[in-house]
């Protein structure tokens, strides 16, 4: 038995969902044009613990997704998730967010390949390459994309998805390439990955946890990233 709190905010997408034994009890999001998360994170958390019934005390865990993402993203869901970590005196488990967005999407959509992609400003972003059963086939990467970038894959079906993945339509100019819109890494798809990770003790080190910003932090060189 398990009670695990998923935490996403690596994306313009502030979202919590509550799990009992890798099955989603509840769950809160909202995607905004502006980064809200320092705003609504709280609230969400409140929202789902109050509508599952449950007491906060009662929660075994707290599963983040570590990025890569926005910096600002990043930062305020593990300040928050070590909080309830080191006042709850639960473990914290991390679960990597395009490898949590691969394993959604495979569920619903039939391809060879699954590129998450997460918007990193111009024409880069951070993606990987997963096949049919959620492996990572190729590392995760900040890609400045041209039409060479993904060839190797693309003698099969892959499917390209986020927020990064729109402004890739016209550069990835392949028959076996496919674009769907309007995905965002969501806490909903956090749960089986972050339970067998919990049930298997795959815990962080509260203390010196650090999210997976993949390229370095410059302050002021701008907003989210």
């Amino acid at each position: 038995m398990s009670l695990l709190l998923a935490i996403e905010t690596t994306t313009r997408n502030c979202s919590v969902a509550l799990f009992r034994n890798a099955k989603l009890i509840q769950l809160q999001e909202k995607i905004s044009k502006a980064y809200s998360h320092a705003e609504q994170l709280t609230l969400f958390i409140e929202d789902v613990v109050k509508r599952s019934d449950v007491k906060l005390q009662e929660i075994e865990g707290v599963v983040l997704s570590k990025g890569p993402g926005s910096y600002t993203g990043l930062r305020i869901g593990t300040s928050i998730a070590k909080g309830l970590c080191y006042s709850l005196e639960i473990p914290l488990v991390s679960v990597s967010t395009l490898k949590a967005m691969a394993f959604g999407i495979s569920k619903e959509e039939d391809y060879k390949f699954y590129c998450p992609m997460i918007d990193a400003r111009r024409m880069e972003v951070f993606s990987s390459i997963f096949d049919q059963s959620n492996n990572e086939v190729r590392e995760i990467r900040a890609d400045i994309v041209d039409e060479y970038t993904y060839a190797q894959f693309l003698q099969e079906k892959v499917l390209f998805f986020g927020d990064g993945a729109s402004k890739c339509k016209t550069i990835i100019d392949n028959a076996n390439a496919y674009f769907m819109d309007g995905v965002f890494p969501s806490a909903k798809d956090m749960g089986v990955l972050g339970s067998e990770r919990f049930a298997n003790n795959y815990f962080e080190d509260v203390a010196y946890f650090e999210p997976y910003y993949l390229k370095d932090f410059v302050a002021g060189l701008k907003k989210n990233f």
